[in-house]
């Protein structure tokens, strides 16, 4: 019989999850203060013009719909649209909810001593609101825009959340909901996963690299073996 070849044996693989869309039900909220925020400026923009940018830094969201319309800002304008939709989307927060299975994949990744963390293009303010909602404790590894130079569809967020948890981001994979969640993660070198939980279709998030599709968390967790998880049985008492 030929002996087995020695090779350098592989990584466990790590999770590094969105947050908007892809662990919460917040797109739509970020939808909504976004739009109010730019009225604040008479600038009058429809809803799904919006949420096909949301996902990006609020810098280059804000550009995009700027040549969208045909309007200029100053640096100055710019930033208080920032303010503003933080302040607009913290007034809807209550009505924020985790996505179906976030909860459990985020508890069975941990159980199973499977690495993750959270990278969002959100700023901590508003981000860390949803620690508790996920069952999380506040020192859950999350990176969020104000920690890194660029946010989405640059790889930094990605890069510093595997850095948060010393893998390397080729290692990896990113769960996202949009096209700029799966660019940034073609851009780190891992693998992503797309999900319809923030309202981008299939075919949308195949062609911007997803190596596969789901509908939500808990249809990942479901099939978590066509990621290459195993998945070992709970411990007593576990759920």
């Amino acid at each position: 019989m030929t002996a087995a070849p020695e090779y350098p044996q592989p990584p466990s693989p790590a999770f590094l999850f969105d947050l908007d869309g892809t662990l919460i039900d917040s797109v739509y909220q970020h939808v909504i203060a976004w739009r109010t925020a730019l009225a604040r400026l008479d600038i009058d923009l429809s809803v799904w013009r919006i949420h096909r940018r949301i996902g990006m830094s609020g810098g280059l969201f804000v550009s995009a719909l700027l040549r969208e319309t045909g309007r200029t800002l100053s640096g100055d304008d710019i930033a208080m649209l920032q303010i503003w939709h933080s302040e607009e989307y913290l007034a809807q927060a209550d009505s924020v909810r985790p996505l179906p299975g976030a909860v459990a994949l985020l508890a069975t990744l941990t159980e199973q001593k499977i690495p993750w963390a959270i990278a969002t293009s959100g700023y901590h303010v508003t981000a860390v609101r949803a620690l508790a909602m996920l069952g999380l404790p506040p020192d859950a590894p999350l990176v969020t825009r104000d920690m890194v130079a660029h946010a989405k569809p640059d790889p930094d967020l990605f890069l510093g959340a595997a850095a948060l948890l010393g893998v390397d981001s080729r290692h990896a994979f990113v769960v996202g909901d949009s096209v700029w969640d799966l660019l940034a993660a073609r851009r780190a070198g891992a693998i992503g996963v797309g999900l319809l939980s923030g309202g981008y279709g299939r075919e949308e998030l195949e062609r911007a690299g997803a190596y596969r599709v789901y509908a939500d968390p808990a249809d990942l967790l479901a099939r978590a073996d066509e990621v290459g998880v195993r998945l070992g049985p709970p411990r007593a008492g576990g759920s």
